[in-house]
């Protein structure tokens, strides 16, 4: 089976545009159901996305049992009061169910990109064959994590929201040191939901020039807004590679990470717009008229008409003709040569000026 993610880096090397790859992050939105993991990934396989993303989590391993998070939310509203623990715990997918979950979206035949939040969640990781392992700019500052990682010899998708840009260039540089240089910048960040104004999506063509590498947006603004369906479309003119959005089995039943995410027909109609606005963006260089452009130009470019009544036997000269948006006449840029020569014919004001008319 074709590897789409390989062909981002590929299209890279060669300069050439590649196909965006879109990709349905689940997250959280599970709800600890297999079934729903299931009616999201069959969502996913559906509007043709090209790949799922899973978070696996040992929650011993990647947070104190009394996290609080004092710096800000991190829950989906109505949940702020809750211990994260013991609620993350309580929906938190076992191995045996991540290992039923990837098969079924490889059987859709989507890719698989995983985003392990500990040491112990990337070693299972290492037991499902994923597509790509991305990691969280949360695990910037652990450099045996990154690379590790790095080592697994598989894409990288770096969640680079919230990372400065020291982090990121010691994060690239590191994964390149293990001779890894399958790496995709992700730019976003996860807010509940994101507000547009915090997207700041001018940074990416800085990024795409600061470290030579496809870059891709993770957009998390307000899924209710018909936005959550144009924003994310206006960076396709930016040159990236990869667009993740989040997915959810049914958003009216308000499980976790629901602010930013579509349902699965909202997200097949997000793909669609994608593939259409790729259609949009065209080449980037001149080329040949095409069909469409040239029943364009024959449609609105200018006629030679007459500008008056023109008498047979009589001169023509630049007083009786002129330029007029008409069926058919001489093109203007050959108008030159009528000059002086007579007509054969009366020709009656704003008739076509065509050479049988002409001696």
């Amino acid at each position: 089976m074709e590897n789409k993610i390989k062909n981002i880096f590929q299209s890279q090397i060669e300069n050439k545009k590649s196909a965006v790859f879109v990709i349905a992050e689940m997250a959280w939105s599970h709800d600890g159901s297999v079934e729903k993991a299931k009616k999201i990934i069959k969502g996913a396989a559906d509007a043709k996305a090209d790949a799922i993303s899973l978070h696996f989590t040992s929650l011993k391993d990647y947070m104190v049992r009394n996290y609080g998070c004092s710096a800000g939310q991190t829950m989906s509203a109505g949940r702020e009061d809750e211990n994260i623990y013991k609620y993350h715990e309580g929906i938190n997918l076992k191995n045996s169910d991540w290992q039923e979950l990837v098969g079924y979206a490889k059987s859709f035949g989507l890719e698989v990109c995983v985003m392990p939040n500990d040491f112990e969640s990337f070693k299972f990781a290492q037991t499902i064959n994923a597509d790509a392992y991305v990691i969280s700019s949360a695990c910037f500052l652990e450099d045996d994590f990154v690379r590790n990682i790095a080592r697994a010899k598989k894409p990288v998708i770096l969640r680079i929201g919230g990372a400065t840009l020291g982090e990121i260039e010691k994060v690239v540089n590191i994964i390149r040191k293990e001779e890894n240089n399958e790496i995709i910048l992700l730019y976003g960040i996860q807010l509940y939901p994101t507000k547009i104004e915090d997207t700041h999506l001018s940074l990416i063509p800085s990024l795409r020039k600061i470290f030579d590498l496809p870059v891709g947006l993770a957009d998390h603004i307000n899924a209710t807004s018909e936005l959550a369906m144009v924003v994310p479309l206006t960076v396709l003119s930016m040159g990236v590679k990869v667009i993740e959005k989040h997915i959810t089995h049914d958003r009216s039943l308000k499980g976790e990470d629901i602010e930013a995410a579509l349902n699965p027909d909202e997200f097949k109609k997000f793909v669609e717009y994608i593939q259409e606005a790729e259609k949009a963006m065209g080449k980037p260089y001149f080329r040949d008229l095409s069909e469409a452009e040239l029943k364009y130009r024959n449609v609105s470019r200018k006629k030679t008409v007459a500008l008056k009544q023109i008498n047979k036997g009589e001169e023509i000269t630049r007083d009786n003709i002129t330029f007029k948006r008409a069926d058919d006449g001489v093109s203007p840029v050959e108008a030159q040569y009528l000059i002086g020569r007579k007509a054969n014919r009366d020709i009656k004001e704003e008739e076509p000026i065509l050479w049988e008319k002409i001696n």
